[in-house]
């Protein structure tokens, strides 16, 4: 639900996140409070990391393709050379920015912008996927949805790895995760380090596998 208001002060600002798991609908709600914000006339700027480029370079796109132009930034630094007088400001995949995001929102906030983020609150290993804990704890207003679990149907509270990597951080949609709830999340296992050199013939037969 958007947040609502009472006495409404037009010079104080305020952080709204949006968070969940993939595929929960976290772009899609993005989205929308951004258009409604337009509807309204308010000046809106849109904002997301220069490496998401899944969907479209310039553009916001959720996973059932609804779109919003937004401009790609390589830091959260940027967004305040580039927000000018906008009074709404959107910022997706949260979690690809660095903890400067934190204070930069709340920089912004301070400024009387409204400003709204998207992003992971959990990483496929099930743990706090900062920034987004840290906006989480500032912010005045926290929307968590869910995805529906493709094991049982269940709320889906996870993203689930589909793919064996080490890296934290994976640009990815269908085929490389897909919602779990709890009983069904299976945190994704490391790789294998090194094999150990005092069994050479055990690991040259376990590489051969």
């Amino acid at each position: 639900m958007e947040p609502f208001v009472f006495n409404q002060n037009p010079r104080a600002g305020w952080i709204e996140v949006i968070c969940g798991s993939m595929f929960s609908g976290k772009t899609e709600e993005l989205i929308r409070r951004l258009r409604r914000a337009r509807i309204a006339r308010q000046h809106v700027e849109i904002f997301k990391p220069a490496i998401d480029t899944r969907y479209s370079d310039k553009a916001v796109v959720s996973h059932d393709e609804s779109a919003i132009p937004s401009t790609p930034v390589s830091s959260a630094d940027q967004i305040l050379l580039l927000v000018g007088e906008a009074t709404v400001i959107g910022v997706d995949e949260a979690q690809f920015f660095g903890p400067e995001l934190v204070s930069v929102c709340q920089q912004l906030a301070r400024q009387g912008k409204r400003v709204i983020c998207a992003g992971l609150d959990q990483d496929y290993l099930g743990k706090p996927f900062e920034p987004v804990p840290q906006l989480m704890a500032v912010a005045e207003f926290v929307t968590k949805l869910h995805a529906v679990c493709m094991v049982c149907g269940a709320p889906a509270n996870h993203s689930q790895r589909l793919v064996t990597t080490p890296d934290r951080l994976l640009l990815g949609a269908a085929e490389a995760y897909e919602p779990r709830c709890r009983a069904h999340f299976q945190p994704t296992p490391a790789l294998p380090g090194p094999p150990d050199e005092t069994q050479p013939a055990q690991a040259a037969t376990q590489r051969a596998e």
